[in-house]
């Protein structure tokens, strides 16, 4: 009885999480109000009943993808802020890693682009603004003390750390929207140029 329960709670999850990646992606590219539930149904072989089973709404499902992608930003921030590494080897570890994500996991720039739009949109469900509200600009922050401690050490260029860290996110979000346009046909240059933003001279190369 229990090894049941344990198969149907992995069902469970598994079919939650189809919908939630199935929605992202018609969330993404056609937007809340250009998306139904029978949509997502359809999207992701599911029957809308079932759909409903697991959420009771579209705005629901988009409040918790909205949820799901700050909370594991924040997360990864978090991770990386703990690491023993200095804090330019911290700035560049997190572009190698965020750029390679983006890359290689098609739902991540989905991710970049559904926080965007909601952001930028007056008509998303109150619980999406107010994750927006709440938690969006926790990265920055994090992104913004790292460097403010390279900054210290002589590590990271010159500047208020705050306006280094939008140019930090900023870049960030221009390649997953690259990737979302371009799909396997999106170009992948040297990140080179993008680590000269942020450190001296003598750090550009490690």
């Amino acid at each position: 009885m229990g090894r049941n329960k344990e198969i149907n709670q992995v069902v469970k999850e598994e079919r939650r999480e189809r919908i939630l990646l199935g929605a992202l992606e018609l969330f993404a590219l056609n937007g809340l109000a250009g998306t139904k539930i029978g949509d997502i149904a359809k999207h992701t072989e599911m029957s809308n009943g079932l759909v409903y089973h697991y959420f009771s709404s579209k705005e629901e499902i988009f409040v918790e993808l909205i949820r799901t992608a700050l909370d594991k930003m924040i997360e990864a921030c978090r991770f990386l802020e703990k690491m023993d590494l200095p804090p330019h080897t911290k700035i560049r570890f997190a572009i190698d890693e965020l750029v390679k994500t983006i890359r290689t996991k098609p739902e991540t720039s989905l991710y970049h682009l559904l926080i965007t739009q909601a952001a930028a949109s007056v008509s998303v469900p109150a619980g999406a603004k107010e994750q927006l509200s709440t938690k969006r600009s926790i990265p920055y922050d994090i992104i913004a003390e790292i460097l403010l401690s390279g900054q210290k050490l002589g590590t990271i260029r010159k500047g208020k750390p705050e306006d280094l860290a939008f140019f930090f996110w900023n870049n960030i979000n221009g390649i997953a929207m690259h990737q979302v346009m371009y799909g396997r046909k999106a170009s992948c240059p040297h990140l080179e140029p993008l680590y000269c933003m942020f450190f001296t001279q003598e750090n550009e190369n490690g």
